[in-house]
């Protein structure tokens, strides 16, 4: 179950990062290309730019520094993306990959250059830039530039430090970070020209911008290629790395984290060395760092540290990473819930761990998690779900807090996503038993009546037949002589959880089954129009038959003369009539009669069903509504008989839920009939602690009966 469940639960995707490449000192100008015109003056500029670039290439102070003005201008226009292929077409990357190298000297010059690194800085800028749209990585590369910006990498070998040395070797690591981007062969070149060798001495460099630049161009040249990240490891950069993860500097730390996460993915190899290394314990400090990139690397790191290794997710939890984990699900960040959620999945995947998820609190925002509508979130929170479920301490928990419904009800956008949920309710279903259903039971007598709710519902749809015939039974109850009586109260507790939930006037009055016509308010009664009338009382109703034939079968039936089978309402297949009430006799009343008597009913009572007839809403209260639930439910009003159950449910109470019981059945008002049964479970103390509480076997099915009988004993 856990292999193929792994299967599901593919990791996010980590990917080498681009290097967003702009000058500290000088603001980034646009440069937009509104209109050809434009573009050929554009074109020109570039011209004039790659012109001086070829023929500067010397040492003479002017030509330098010419030369350097012409980088820094293709820098400039090239950080405007809009214009990139421009500056390509107009032929400035062989003139820029000329001056990555320096102009040549005569034997034995040791003078003091003009400009020295600047130029090539300002090309290897440009470069970077220019690689950042994939299609001219290639051309980039085949021009040439892939040897000099490894040699640059090396420049301080030959040089004393300097700013600007420190400035060339950090452009020419992030040129290569932006030229290997997401382009296989070309992160094969950069290997076999030599240049991870460079970049992992540079992570001990003494400049944090230079460290960062080499890191971001290994985690870059690690994705995805296993020779390169073989060769990083066999060069030693793995406790340089770790070093770094303990970095103050959060863009040190964050990309020496991407370094090693790219370097153990898919690498159970490198993944053993990485954590031999000592790396655990400070990627797990990273959880809590103020940066959020770092801690989202650093729990998905986690999680791929555990994914395979059960003594890897023991030592991760003890280490302390649940806590931050667990915090990490409740942030506002999008990626952070995700990697968290993740981890913590590959975590839960072990027993000793499920456990100290639950009890750290990660219940509860996982299951909030399934209600995100990013597939690859909610997948992660079920997968999490799914491994906690796997271990019967978590399982009250689960039923408690509401996850039997959440999981039951939850709209999942991927079906590896559905799959994960079925599967965790099934295992939820396979503990409940032993000491398990013992907690579950005393929850039923003893906690707040939104978790018995809770409980009933999942007792009810977890349990399997067999099971079911255990749940009420009394210590190990197998010789209980009533198991069939105990089985019909299990299935009548999960029929009235599932339905017995509170009327509210939102939901009271569902649409009716048949269209509706409204002729509204002002027709209530009214003679315009009117071609039948009512005798009630003595008193005259001017009515409409198109709206009373769209309002129920009842008037329909009533204008068809068959009016006394309409009345007659199938129950289980018994015939039901209304209490003490009989239909209206019109076997001697013509079909096109305009006076129709309406006995047995109250004036106030059939002018209130009628104005809910021609408007669909009426404010019932509590004083008329009985009578009015009597001539709804008469006359087939289901929308009105659902507002006399919500506002007759609001009274009910110790002294009259007897009555009130009665008074559903006999007019077949199932929501109040269910709130009536809930009540009396929620109040069940109360009532048998009353004189003459002994009424309850005549109000409840003789199974439901004997379930509250028997959890007294």
């Amino acid at each position: 179950m856990e292999h193929q469940s792994r299967q599901d639960q593919s990791p996010p995707e980590r990917k080498g990062q681009k290097r967003k490449l702009e000058e500290e000192i000088e603001e980034e100008r646009e440069i937009s290309v509104p209109s050809e015109e434009a573009r050929q003056a554009l074109l020109s500029e570039v011209g004039k730019q790659v012109n001086i670039l070829d023929l500067t290439f010397s040492w003479k102070e002017a030509d330098r520094a010419a030369a350097k003005r012409a980088t820094h201008i293709l820098a400039e226009l090239a950080k405007n993306e809009e214009v990139v292929n421009v500056i390509v077409e107009g032929g400035a990357v062989p003139a820029l990959v000329k001056h990555l190298q320096a102009p040549p000297t005569s034997e034995g010059d040791r003078s003091s250059k003009p400009f020295e690194h600047e130029v090539e800085k300002g090309a290897a800028f440009a470069l970077g830039l220019l690689a950042v749209k994939p299609e001219h990585q290639q051309l980039i590369v085949d021009t040439g530039a892939l040897s000099h910006l490894v040699d640059l990498l090396n420049r301080h070998k030959d040089s004393s430090a300097s700013r600007a040395v420190n400035s060339v070797i950090r452009r020419s690591a992030d040129a290569l970070t932006n030229l290997a981007h997401e382009n296989s062969s070309i992160k094969t070149r950069v290997r076999m020209e030599g240049g991870i060798p460079p970049l992992v001495e540079l992570l001990e460099f003494t400049d944090t911008k230079v460290q960062r630049a080499a890191a971001g161009a290994l985690r870059t040249l690690a994705f995805k290629n296993d020779e390169n990240k073989n060769q990083i490891v066999e060069c030693n950069a793995l406790p340089t790395l770790i070093l770094m993860l303990r970095s103050e500097d959060t863009a040190i730390h964050y990309e020496a984290v991407g370094v090693i996460g790219n370097l153990v993915h898919s690498s159970p190899n490198i993944k053993k060395e990485v954590l031999l290394a000592g790396a655990l314990q400070p990627v797990i400090g990273l959880l809590s760092s103020c940066c959020s990139e770092s801690q989202r690397e650093a729990a998905l790191l986690l999680g791929q540290f555990a994914a395979t290794d059960s003594d890897c997710k023991v030592h991760i939890v003890q280490r302390g990473a649940v806590r931050p984990l667990i915090e990490m699900l409740q942030s506002s960040d999008l990626q952070l819930r995700e990697m968290s959620a993740f981890a913590l999945g590959r975590l839960a995947q072990d027993t000793h761990n499920q456990a100290g998820i639950a009890h750290n609190g990660g219940l509860v925002p996982l299951l909030k998690l399934l209600d995100s509508r990013n597939g690859s979130l909610q997948h992660n929170a079920a997968f999490a779900l799914y491994g906690l479920a796997d271990n019967e301490d978590n399982v009250s928990n689960f039923i408690r807090v509401g996850a039997v419904q959440k999981l039951q009800d939850g709209e999942f956008i991927v079906q590896a996503t559905k799959d994960c949920v079925a599967k965790t309710l099934k295992r939820l279903e396979e503990k409940i038993h032993g000491r398990v259903l013992n907690h579950l039971l005393y929850l039923m007598r003893v906690a707040e009546k939104t978790v018995q709710r809770r409980v009933s519902l999942a007792l009810a749809h977890l349990c399997s037949p067999d099971d079911q015939r255990t749940i009420f039974i009394d210590n190990n109850g197998m010789s209980h002589p009533h198991l069939k009586q105990q089985l019909d109260g299990a299935v009548a507790l999960y029929k009235l959880a599932n339905k017995a939930m509170a009327l509210s006037p939102v939901d009271a009055a569902p649409p009716s089954p048949t269209p509706q016509v409204y002729l509204g308010e002002q027709f209530v009664n009214n003679v315009t129009l009117s071609d039948v009338t009512f005798l009630v009382e003595g008193r005259r109703f001017y009515a409409h038959r198109i709206c009373l034939l769209a309002s129920s079968d009842a008037f329909r039936a009533m204008f068809d003369g068959g009016y006394r089978e309409a009345a007659r309402v199938r129950m289980g297949g018994s015939v039901r009539v209304p209490l003490e009430t009989k239909p209206v006799d019109l076997d001697h009343v013509e079909k096109d009669a305009r006076d129709i008597e309406i006995p047995n009913i109250r004036w106030e009572v059939f002018e209130l069903m009628m104005r809910f007839i021609y408007t669909g809403s009426v404010d019932v209260s509590l004083d008329i509504a009985q009578d009015l639930l009597r001539a709804a439910d008469q006359y087939l009003l289901e929308g009105l008989k659902r507002l006399c159950e919500y506002t007759i449910a609001q009274d009910i109470s110790l002294e009259n839920v007897s009555s009130m019981y009665e008074l559903s059945e006999a007019f077949h008002a199932m929501s109040l009939r269910h709130t009536c049964i809930l009540f009396i479970l929620e109040q069940f103390d109360k009532l048998s602690a009353r004189p003459g509480y002994l009424f309850l076997p005549t109000c409840l099915c003789p199974a439901f009966c004997y379930l509250l009988l028997a959890n007294l004993k």
